[in-house]
């Protein structure tokens, strides 16, 4: 018997590992690539790449087929909401946070909504997937306060945390809409 319940949920903890590695990896980085790229077009661009990535998830993992006038007012919503925030924050390390914590949150509800679908006993898979998100951020910032070149902020849990919740209402909201929609169409 696989701990895996489908070839999708092997494959959503596959990337869920990847983008955790990937950011645990660049604990040593972080401070060097911020120095180099700074406020430069490339550190720009290489930031509006990671937001579109984000949006991408969520419009992938969310809408599956194509979308109702519904959806994309929804995926609008979250689109200008996801630019509220980044526009608040003043500090491009804060907006990181919402990039890279999101893509883990989403990762980590698909695969437990999949689990879900297959018959195993998930109980509240958005907040599991905030928690685990969460969690993982917690160790990140641990992992920060022995690192010479690092700092260990709390606010930066808390980033984690709001990337986590805002990535899982955004995809909520996409199921919800579609799920009303298949019913309006069905009944």
């Amino acid at each position: 018997m696989s701990f895996f319940t489908s070839d999708r949920e092997r494959r959503l903890w596959l990337w869920t590992l990847a983008v955790v590695v990937a950011i645990y990896a660049t604990l040593g980085l972080a401070r060097t690539l911020a120095g180099v790229l700074g406020h430069s077009a490339l550190g720009g661009g290489l930031f509006i790449l990671g937001c579109l990535l984000v949006l991408a998830t969520i419009v992938t993992q969310g809408l599956k087929t194509r979308p109702s006038t519904a959806e994309i007012g929804v995926a609008l919503g979250v689109a200008a909401a996801y630019l509220f925030v980044f526009v608040r924050m003043t500090v491009p390390a804060e907006r990181t946070h919402l990039i890279e914590y999101g893509v883990v949150a989403l990762f980590i509800y698909e695969a437990l909504i999949e689990r879900a679908a297959q018959g195993r006993r998930v109980p509240v898979p958005g907040v599991l997937a905030i928690v685990a998100t969460s969690l993982i951020g917690v160790l990140d910032e641990c992992i920060q306060a022995v690192l010479p070149s690092r700092v260990f902020d709390p606010r930066d849990m808390l980033f984690n945390v709001l990337a986590a919740v805002m990535a899982i209402i955004a995809s909520t909201a996409l199921r919800w809409v579609r799920r009303l929609g298949r019913k309006a169409r069905s009944g």
